[in-house]
């Protein structure tokens, strides 16, 4: 799987239980054109399954991995992992410009970093700190994490009394 990383995070997903075309579409953030493309290679590398089961409502298509797949994922995953810890070594080491040369070079990987929950959040904007860097030189906003507020939420209610009277 060369250096691609929406294979991987595609090949993730379908690995952690995601049978259906839709539901990896949705939860990917990949066009659909591009995701059947995605699909299809992954298929020919022999990494995952396409089978048609009988629903409720007709046909339906599941998408599984093969063992192979499975192994694939959980070895790009494990090197996803190795590069945040170097990056998490150097930014503890306060070497800026290594720091920043590693960032550099692992640019196109990072959205799968965040994808699989590899990235501590509070750690990589703390490098971008220190670097005097923007996240969005890194990150597409379409790739942030979705916090579900608009960013806005300071940990604060609205000051409101809560209580379950339990009716």
């Amino acid at each position: 799987m060369e250096s691609e990383p929406k294979d991987l995070i595609v090949l993730g997903a379908i690995k952690h239980g995601i049978k259906k075309f839709d539901k990896i579409q949705k939860m990917t953030q990949i066009e659909p054109e591009e995701l059947n493309s995605i699909l299809e290679q992954l298929e020919k590398r022999g990494f995952i399954k396409a089978e048609e089961k009988k629903g409720w409502f007709g046909m339906k298509v599941e998408i599984t991995p093969t063992e192979k797949g499975s192994k694939e994922a959980d070895e790009r995953i494990h090197e996803l992992q190795t590069k945040w810890n170097q990056m998490s070594m150097l930014y503890k080491s306060g070497d800026k410009e290594k720091l920043k040369q590693e960032m550099e070079n692992n640019k196109s990987i990072i959205p799968s970093m965040m994808f699989f929950g590899i990235i501590d959040m509070m750690m990589f904007s703390m490098m971008f700190s220190m670097m005097g860097m923007a996240m969005t030189d890194y990150v597409a906003p379409e790739n942030m994490p979705d916090t579900g507020d608009g960013g806005m939420d300071d940990g604060m209610d609205d000051g409101g009394m809560d209580f379950d009277i339990g009716f």
